[in-house]
């Protein structure tokens, strides 16, 4: 069988860059949709591996496995059950589950009285918003949202802050002033460093703090399979955040998008998208005014040299591992509105260091997994406690290591134009080089 062209440059990106998970759903599709399943399998059994409770994957997982079991596809599954580290399911009831009788829901565990209890026990989270929505235009309306936290809200990270303050935020402030310094926050701003830190939370917050709506993207919401079709993509997402400016505009994984023309292997379709998000971007061709481009990735030695030049993503801020105060933020964050009873954060702040973002959430929802377990088991509900955050925390490593190996050969070999010498900087003070 001749191999699909698209598939073939995403799987490539996907070597690259194997933690792309909506790319490699992406991927799953395409070889579903060509009735490829057991390549469709392999990899949706890697996604799972990355995001054990993704329902994506696990819809996708069983449209494939019916197909080769030779019966009809299931339709699309609108939540997965989540599974705990160590390979212990939560039972989380579903909605419909919620109407059946209460003999029908296992063990015979009365879930309206739980959820009565619960309720009972959880405070109320939201805060009432009285500012003026921003407007939108009408046929873009379910596109954008607009943030209501700012950086203020984001725990530590003041290096982080300060620099967007002095490169983004400062200019758009203080214009008259931006000017006589002949400065200005044109162009885009790339966010970069290890998965899982924060960095499309702090992209909500900058539009928060611009009172602007946040326009995120995704490499899914660009890549097409048809001719063309990915440059127009392209094309339409810029010209729908001019028309709703100020935007910012968040394209997340810029590195699978915008990579390396030179080692695409004389690949044409990736290529010319590469050239689409140039033009785009460039204030010749473009009018981007009241348009703010940010951009993450995990890769940033992996983007093509050209959309690093001045105008493009010139400018680049790294945001690190959390430090304590934003571990005691990110951990509040994910046990605010469950019920919890003598949980110490700034305890588990000190035993987390090394943790990402992601980490910190991971260990917060394995700790509620074994807290409902428990609940299920004894037929009442109760609280999370030190005890399974303990619990959780013995089963959960930190996830960035294989990302900070690939970093010390980038500042160690590949910074002779010292683009990452904030990295190096970092490293070494973290002892991790």
């Amino acid at each position: 069988m001749t191999d699909d062209p698209v598939i073939t440059e995403l799987t490539s990106v996907l070597e690259q860059n194997p933690e792309l998970l909506s790319l490699r759903l992406r991927v799953v599709e395409l070889l579903a949709d060509r009735e490829r399943y057991a390549d469709a399998l392999t990899h949706c059994a890697v996604a799972l591996g990355q995001d054990p409770g993704n329902a994506t994957a696990m819809a996708l997982l069983q449209r494939c496995s019916a197909a080769l079991a030779g019966g009809a596809s299931p339709a699309p599954v609108a939540a997965a059950p989540a599974v705990a580290s160590g390979g212990t399911a939560a039972a989380e009831p579903a909605a419909a589950e919620s109407e059946a009788p209460k003999s029908a829901r296992g063990n015979g565990f009365d879930w309206a009285a739980a959820e009565a209890e619960v309720g009972d026990i959880i405070k109320p989270a939201f805060v009432d918003d009285d500012g003026e929505p921003l407007v939108v235009n009408e046929g873009d309306v379910g596109l954008f949202e607009k943030p209501k936290l700012s950086l203020s809200e984001v725990g530590g990270m003041q290096n982080v802050k300060e620099q967007l303050e002095l490169s983004l935020l400062g200019p758009l402030r203080n214009p008259e002033l931006a000017k006589a310094f002949g400065t200005s926050a044109r162009g885009g701003l790339l966010l970069y460093g290890p998965p899982g830190c924060g960095k499309t939370f702090i992209a909500s917050a900058v539009a928060g703090e611009l009172g602007a709506n946040f326009y995120p993207i995704e490499i899914a919401d660009i890549l097409d399979i048809h001719l063309g079709a990915s440059e127009r993509n392209l094309h339409q997402i810029f010209e729908v955040a001019r028309r709703n400016a100020p935007c910012v505009l968040f394209i997340d994984e810029v590195d699978a998008l915008g990579y390396k023309r030179s080692q695409m292997s004389g690949s044409a379709g990736l290529r010319t998208v590469v050239n689409q998000l140039l033009t785009e971007m460039d204030s010749a061709t473009g009018d981007n005014e009241g348009v703010y481009i940010l951009g993450a990735t995990n890769h940033p030695w992996d983007i093509d040299v050209a959309l690093r030049r001045p105008g493009r993503f010139d400018r680049m801020i790294l945001v690190t591992l959390p430090d304590p105060d934003a571990r005691v933020s990110i951990l509040r964050h994910h046990l605010k509105d469950r019920p919890v009873e003598g949980i110490d954060l700034k305890a588990i702040a000190l035993r987390t260091d090394g943790f990402s973002g992601a980490d910190l959430a991971h260990i917060a929802t394995s700790a509620t997994q074994l807290a409902m377990a428990d609940s299920l088991r004894a037929g009442a509900v109760r609280p999370i406690r030190m005890s399974d955050i303990d619990q959780a925390m013995t089963q959960i490593r930190p996830s960035t290591n294989a990302w900070f190996e690939s970093a010390r050969n980038v500042v160690e070999f590949a910074n002779n134009d010292g683009a990452y010498d904030e990295l190096a900087t970092y490293m070494k003070r973290m002892k991790l080089r």
